[in-house]
């Protein structure tokens, strides 16, 4: 089995230390491939874009093509955005913080990590969050 085969296997265990350079390994590499997988996206979206810039003679279709173009430029504003979430967790990663609720100090939690590498606060801690503002919207 290749070295990169073992690396692909590998998955976070409860049963080891916390935030253990393998870890951290593992996250930074789910993060670069996830930021990659996002600017290959958006490559690919600036070429259909500078492709469609055909003027379409109907009315309808120009309309649906402006809508399609307006969905695919929202879509990449979130995603950059998400970039720079990307990149604040492998600052983290790189200062020791990553992996620790910014609220309580706590270790977050392998599995909320593997679902979501760019998590800054735990569960309970998020939970608590999404509560008060709700409250607060409510009001």
């Amino acid at each position: 089995m290749s070295v990169d085969a073992l690396a692909d296997a590998y998955r976070p265990s409860e049963d080891e230390e916390f935030m253990n350079p393998r870890q951290r390994e593992y996250f930074r590499n789910k993060l670069e491939a996830w930021k990659d997988e996002i600017l290959r996206e958006s490559r690919e979206t600036l070429e259909n874009l500078q492709e469609e810039s055909t003027n379409h003679p109907d009315m309808a279709d120009r309309a649906s093509s402006e809508s399609d173009r307006a969905l695919e430029l929202r879509t990449r504003d979130r995603q950059r955005k998400l970039i720079a979430k990307i990149d604040a967790a492998i600052k983290r990663l790189d200062d020791g913080t990553y992996g620790y609720c910014e609220e309580t100090g706590e270790p977050i939690g392998l599995a909320r990590l593997d679902a979501r590498p760019i998590a800054t606060l735990s569960l309970e801690a998020q939970e608590m969050h999404e509560r008060r503002e709700k409250v607060y919207r409510d009001d």
